[in-house]
């Protein structure tokens, strides 16, 4: 059975950092290309960033690039994403995601498994 299961998220001023742990079980999490997508109320379910499962291929949204940054530890089974500077707008529940393949895709469709999301709130 796999589990993705996210913490570290909370309620950060603006201009505040906060960083999100994604542990996983349950597949052969050095296998397999993770992301992080976030959905904020009433808005559809968005893509943040992935990385390959050897972390050498990387992909960030736009609206997150240069200061939002994606790592993983394979023996750890676990996935991390460190947020500085962050905004109202980035106010959202973020989800980590798993997709057995090798490229670090931005599509919802494209992954196999989601964590239960962890609440991340900034204020102005």
């Amino acid at each position: 059975q796999v589990q993705l299961v996210e913490s570290g998220g909370g309620l950060v001023q603006a201009g505040g950092s906060l960083r999100l742990s994604c542990a996983a079980s349950g597949l052969p999490f050095s296998s397999y290309t993770m992301g992080w997508f976030r959905q904020a109320p009433g808005k559809e379910r968005e893509f943040v960033t992935a990385t390959s499962w050897s972390g050498r291929s990387t992909d960030y949204a736009d609206s997150v690039k240069g200061r939002f940054t994606i790592s993983r530890d394979n023996p750890k089974n676990t996935v991390y994403l460190q947020m500085n500077s962050l905004k109202p707008d980035d106010t959202a529940v973020y989800y980590c995601a798993a997709r057995g393949g090798a490229y670090a895709l931005s599509s919802v469709s494209a992954y196999d498994y989601w964590g239960q999301g962890t609440q991340v709130t900034v204020s102005s």
